[in-house]
């Protein structure tokens, strides 16, 4: 069974969503692959990148139904991808996750409403509990 949700927009129209797809941006391969893993046998559509910018060139940052990335990466950050993806689109869940303490980066980091902040290391059902509550 594929996770699906409607998604309530500011306007008041209800949009159901088929298939909740969600895109884990981090260098860590093995997070990345971990998380992937984690969200697909939960139901959720996941696709991983290693980069901001591979991901910007997919098809996915068009269609995906919410964001998880790292803050600190290599090239461009996951504050730089969230501030790019929420002007092409005007409503997209995003989860940030960090090890970093710094609370100028921190407080950056949640300068959107549409956004958790998820320090390192966190449970897995502590990120599952967030696209909980993104989408249902």
């Amino acid at each position: 069974m594929i996770a699906k949700a409607v998604i309530y927009q500011a306007s008041g129209l209800d949009i159901f969503v088929s298939e909740i797809s969600v895109a884990v941006v981090d260098d860590d391969k093995s997070l990345r692959n971990a998380l992937v893993g984690l969200l697909q046998v939960s139901d959720y559509s996941a696709t991983g990148f290693e980069s901001a910018e591979s991901f910007l060139d997919s098809a996915e940052a068009e269609a995906v139904n919410c964001l998880i990335t790292d803050v600190n990466m290599p090239g461009m950050s996951g504050i730089k991808l969230k501030k790019i993806m929420l002007n092409r689109r005007s409503y997209l869940p995003v989860i940030m996750i960090t090890a970093l303490k710094d609370k100028a980066v921190l407080e950056e980091a949640m300068e959107s409403e549409q956004i958790f902040l998820l320090e390192k290391p966190f449970d897995s059902e502590l990120l599952l509990e967030c696209l909980y509550r993104i989408f249902w």
